[in-house]
Parts: C-alpha cells; sequence; structure tokens
C-alpha cells in the first residue's frame, strides 16, 4: 500500500504557493502523493485555487512525489484542453502525474455555470470524453464525430512523457456497478459508499475479486481509498489500513479536511508521515 494527501483546493488551501510548499514537505516526509480536489462552487467556500496551476507549482517543487488532481469532473471540461494540460503536466513532472476522473457530484457547479446537469448524460460525456484524451495522447492525427463532442482534426505533440498513456482513476459510489465497470476499463478505482459509511475490507475484497475475474491477474487495478487517521491511535490505525491493504487496497489518501483543522495542524499531520503499517 502507498500513501498520499489528499487537499482542498479551496479556503484556507486556496492558494498554489501554499499547496506547492505542503507538497514539498509531504514528499520530505515520506508520502507517496499528493492530490487535489478540482471544485469551483462548493457551499460557503471562499478562495478557490485553480488545481491544474497549483499542480503545475507542485510539480515543478517536487520530484519523486505522485500527483493530481482527485478527481477532475471531466464533463465540465473541455476533453481537448485537458488532454493538453494533462500531457503538459505529466511531462513537466516528468512522468507523475495520476489522472482522476468523475461525472462531479455537486449540482450547482453544472448548474450555475450552464453545464450538463443531468446525471446520466453526464456519464456518457466522460465516456466519450475517456476517449478523446486518450486518442490525443496517442499523437496521431483523428477525427471524433460523437453525441456530445465533435471534432474535426486534432493531433496533440509532445505525447505525455508517461507511455503507453498517463494512469486514469475513475470515481465511483460503491456498489453501483456502473462507475465500477467503468473503471474496470482503466487503470484505478476511486470508490467511496453511495450510503456514506466508510469502505470496509469486505467491500474491497469484492471489488478485487471482480477486477480480477474480468480483467485477468496479469492487469491489476489501482484501488484508492480516502479517510483519516487523524482521531485514531497508531495501532487502530495500523489494524484497520493492514486490512484494507490485505483486501486489496493499494493507495491510503489521508484527507486534509477543508474545516477543523488549522493549517498548522496540517502541517504536523504531514511532517508525521504516512501512517506505520508494519
Amino acid at each position: 500500500m502507498r500513501f498520499a494527501l489528499n487537499a482542498p483546493n479551496f479556503g484556507q488551501y486556496g492558494d498554489a504557493r501554499l499547496l506547492a510548499g505542503l507538497a514539498r514537505e509531504a514528499e520530505e516526509s515520506g508520502w507517496d502523493g499528493f492530490f487535489l480536489w478540482d471544485h469551483i462552487a462548493w457551499e460557503g467556500a471562499e478562495n478557490y485555487a485553480d488545481p491544474w496551476i497549483s499542480l503545475s507549482a507542485i510539480a515543478h517543487g517536487t520530484s519523486s512525489i505522485r500527483i493530481g488532481p482527485m478527481v477532475t469532473p471531466l464533463p465540465r471540461r473541455r476533453p481537448w484542453k485537458v488532454a493538453h494540460e494533462a500531457a503538459t503536466l505529466d511531462r513537466l513532472s516528468e512522468g507523475r502525474l495520476i489522472l482522476g476522473v468523475g461525472l462531479g457530484g455537486r449540482e450547482r457547479e453544472f448548474g450555475f455555470f450552464g453545464e450538463e446537469p443531468d446525471a446520466k448524460r453526464r456519464a456518457a460525456m466522460l465516456d466519450e470524453g475517456l476517449e478523446i484524451l486518450t486518442k490525443m495522447w496517442s499523437t496521431e492525427p483523428f477525427a471524433h464525430q460523437g453525441a456530445h463532442y465533435e471534432i474535426t482534426e486534432a493531433r496533440l505533440t509532445p505525447a505525455p512523457a508517461q507511455r503507453p498513456r498517463i494512469p486514469i482513476w475513475v470515481a465511483g459510489m460503491w456498489p453501483r456497478k456502473r462507475p465500477f465497470q467503468r473503471a474496470l476499463r482503466w487503470d484505478g478505482y476511486a470508490p467511496e459508499r453511495a450510503d456514506g459509511a466508510p469502505l470496509t475490507p469486505e467491500d474491497v475484497r469484492e471489488m478485487s475479486r471482480s477486477a480480477s475475474e474480468q480483467r485477468g491477474s496479469d492487469q491489476p487495478l489501482d484501488i484508492r481509498v480516502s479517510g483519516s487517521t487523524r482521531d485514531e491511535t497508531a495501532d487502530e490505525a495500523r489494524r484497520r489500513l493492514t486490512g484494507l491493504a490485505e483486501a486489496g487496497v493499494t493507495w491510503w489518501d489521508e484527507n486534509l479536511p477543508r474545516s477543523g483543522m488549522t493549517l498548522e495542524e496540517a502541517r504536523e499531520r504531514i511532517r508525521s508521515g504516512p501512517p506505520d503499517v508494519g
């Protein structure tokens, strides 16, 4: 199991320089990843930092830690623009980008700006957008005629640093099947339980078993689970995370909460390093 931090892109974290500094401290403290939220209209929030510009600052100030949006709602972005941004960021970071994608779960972030409000249509846009991303990353010329996007002619160069492409993790609500099936077509799954409860080892074992049956043992699926060990003792955190790792979790994403933790407390949590699972 590898360990990442997951930070909001607004509120007290809404500053690209601050985020770059936190990511640098995370790398120095032994964390494996530093991921950012991608929101533009969170209820009651102010001081938004663009995640892509912030990730560029993070890439420039670090050398080994994996980075990425976790997750970006691809249906409210233009996929060809994301393809260029992601390829540039992957080259800037020398191949450290993981692209987390999803439908977008906050309706106001679509409705406020005249974007598609219907979740089923956004799901179709997500699938079509991912197809466009991978075609652009191939660097081969192509055209696209779909239900939601039309491209007469496109070619992206240079290619991302990672080949054959940048890893893609797909978010979804477990145990809903369609998002999980979408994730199986890519590289990773970033689930949350639909009922809001924490994911259990039993949940993860079912995901791992289904992934192995449908993809085969030669195509492992990254499973990223997020949560907090802040209020747990070292032994409690070790037991919980060991159980998740044994069930098939490959990444634990430690949340830096949007409220209830000061920046100094967040820095202390980062400096203390990843949980010790023995």
